[in-house]
């Protein structure tokens, strides 16, 4: 196999290699996403800029690196159908790294690892050597991997609050988000609301946690919402095996609205229903929440859109923060989203 080179990442991003260089080396002149981009090709094939200069990393290259670790599979962190959130997120640390003179190590974890001694951490060789400065975790993380991270570096979690032990974390404000959907759909006239969300490799927190902000904002409306309204939050038994096909039983049953957890999730549910016969919104409203749209898709969703660059970058300041003065409180910072309203929602048929 060819070796890597800056040359192999300039040709793949389609970029000079001059550029490629300035990337690595915080040029002023280069903008976040392109080193965001650069970064990202880098860490697909497996390009360390330190080590090819040195052989190994210094003191001070040690302690002004931030290593960046998504875990997911690949595939669905590059996938071209959807705008990543992970990589707005990224694009965030990259701009906050740029001024403050970082260097960002992106790497990929296997969700399906559910420790250090995984294989897709063992290839990591500088948490075994304990060579970032601090780092930043995307999407949610196995409960040990994260206290044997924490063991080794300062740790900032990016959209995923861990209950386990307080660990640092910027996130989303669920409960606005989820409150200004709600309002927005009893505007429109629905009295019957669902929660519909999926189920992952790694438990969800922001999943649960947006179910926990629909329930907080049902109560206080003084609302009941049937627990076979709620899906894939308990352990629902589908007679048919399939939850779209619950879903369609209860919109039968009288329910107007669904409230999913993510974006991506509500598109698969339209096209679910749409499949079904079940037209959105003539026959049901469905929302989402993150603010991604599928690319290609002409339809725009009724959504809470997260501000996933600032997430970034706020995350990013923290941990520098951590990194200069690890033994402190930790913090949970919060951020706001705006709803969107679009073309998946209208009033209820009467």
């Amino acid at each position: 196999m060819p070796k890597v080179n800056q040359q192999t990442i300039a040709e793949i991003a389609n970029i000079s290699r001059a550029t490629v260089s300035r990337c690595f080396t915080n040029h002023p002149g280069i903008n976040p996403e392109t080193r965001a981009a650069v970064f990202r090709v880098a860490a697909e094939l497996g390009y360390r800029h330190l080590e090819s200069r040195s052989g190994g990393r210094s003191r001070t290259a040690t302690k002004s690196t931030i290593g960046v670790i998504v875990c997911t599979h690949l595939v669905h962190y590059l996938r071209s159908d959807f705008q990543s959130p992970g990589i707005e997120i990224h694009n965030g640390i990259s701009e906050y790294a740029q001024v403050h003179k970082l260097h960002i190590d992106l790497r990929y974890a296997n969700p399906a690892d559910k420790s250090i001694e995984g294989a897709s951490y063992q290839a990591i060789q500088a948490i075994r050597r304990r060579e970032w400065g601090g780092c930043l975790l995307i999407y949610p993380f196995p409960a040990k991997v994260i206290e044997e991270l924490r063991k080794a570096f300062p740790v900032v979690s990016l959209v995923e609050h861990y209950a386990l032990d307080p660990v640092d974390c910027v996130d989303v404000d669920h409960f606005n988000g989820i409150s200004s959907i709600v309002d927005h759909l009893l505007a429109l006239g629905h009295q019957r609301i669902g929660f519909y969300t999926q189920e992952y490799e790694v438990e969800a927190g922001w999943s649960l946690r947006r179910h926990s902000a629909f329930v907080e904002k049902m109560v206080r409306l003084r609302r009941q919402v049937p627990e076979a309204d709620v899906v894939n939050v308990f352990p629902n038994l589908f007679s048919s095996g399939n939850d779209f096909d619950h879903v369609a039983r209860r919109i039968a049953d009288g329910v107007t609205a669904w409230v999913c957890a993510a974006d991506h999730q509500a598109y698969e549910l339209i096209t679910a229903l749409e499949s079904r016969g079940i037209r959105v919104p003539q026959d049901v409203s469905v929302t989402g929440f993150d603010g991604v749209q599928p690319l290609g898709e002409s339809r725009t969703l009724t959504t809470a859109v997260i501000p996933y660059r600032e997430i970034g970058y706020t995350g990013a300041k923290r941990l520098h923060d951590l990194m200069r003065r690890r033994f402190v409180s930790p913090q949970h910072i919060l951020v706001g989203s705006k709803i969107r309203e679009a073309a998946t929602t209208a009033s209820p048929r009467l």
